[in-house]
């Protein structure tokens, strides 16, 4: 046998330019109607977005008052989701409740 030491360097350099950009947000908004009762929009906000009983009587009464309210700012996916779940909860309990997602 003999001993043969060959080095390969097998290592390669790259160099990459990688932009990460935040993805586009889009809002989930509420919309009002004379139907849904007011503590439905509250209870559901406190569900589905997290908000505290204080946050969501505020932003049910920007609905009521300005016609339409912000519950939260998402990524595409997730706000698409969001508005599922609203139109989805408030068909199953009888409620007319519109809600729509816009860019932020």
């Amino acid at each position: 046998m003999s001993d043969h030491n060959i080095d390969h360097d097998t290592s390669v350099a790259v160099h990459l330019d990688v932009v990460v950009r935040e993805p586009p947000m889009y809002r989930v908004v509420l919309l009002n109607d004379d139907f849904t009762p007011m503590e439905f929009v509250v209870e559901l906000l406190m569900h589905f977005f997290r908000k505290t009983a204080e946050q969501a009587t505020q932003i049910m009464l920007n609905i009521h008052h300005e016609g339409v309210g912000v519950c939260g700012t998402y990524p595409r996916e997730i706000a698409e989701t969001k508005v599922a779940q609203v139109h989805q909860h408030a068909r199953t309990n009888g409620h007319p409740l519109k809600c729509r997602m816009e860019p932020s």
